[in-house]
């Protein structure tokens, strides 16, 4: 069971780990949140754009490969678009399992993948004007350890 949403309102953290928890075969629950910070202060907000269609379905794809990695349950992945400002929520990874190992290296791995793949443009917004993200080193190093 899955759990894809991409949209611009606040992450319900509450009902997502509700539902996460329904899976009585489950013993484990891991989840990740990922917020907007600040860099130097100089930070103010993200704004995200996403294709839609293209989106949900680069999301659903890094779910099936975790899927075929480890024995998982449940799997929330909530990502947000549209302006975020510095200490909301930005992404939401959840999933449960059976034994705990699993569920932590399929969310690292969603989460890794998804920083890597998912088809989302970030430009941030900071008191000297506007600017796009680019794709970090360090985020692309992360992927190799997976392929």
């Amino acid at each position: 069971m899955n759990i894809i949403q991409v949209n611009q309102s606040p992450i319900d953290v509450n009902s997502l780990i509700t539902w996460l928890y329904e899976s009585s075969a489950d013993g484990a629950v891991v989840t990740f949140m990922g917020k907007v910070r600040s860099f130097e202060n100089q930070v103010i907000s993200l704004t995200l754009e996403h294709y839609p269609k293209m989106t949900e379905k680069v999301l659903g794809n890094i779910i099936h490969q975790a899927r075929d990695r480890w024995s998982i349950n449940r799997v929330a992945l909530v990502h947000r678009v549209g302006k975020i400002n510095v200490n909301e929520s930005i992404v939401f990874v959840g999933v449960s399992s059976a034994h705990r190992s699993d569920a932590f290296a399929a969310t690292e791995f969603i989460m890794d993948v998804l920083k890597n793949e998912a088809p989302f443009w970030k430009k941030e917004q900071t008191g000297n004007g506007e600017n796009w993200v680019e794709a970090k080193q360090s985020d692309v190093n992360a992927l190799k350890k997976w392929y």
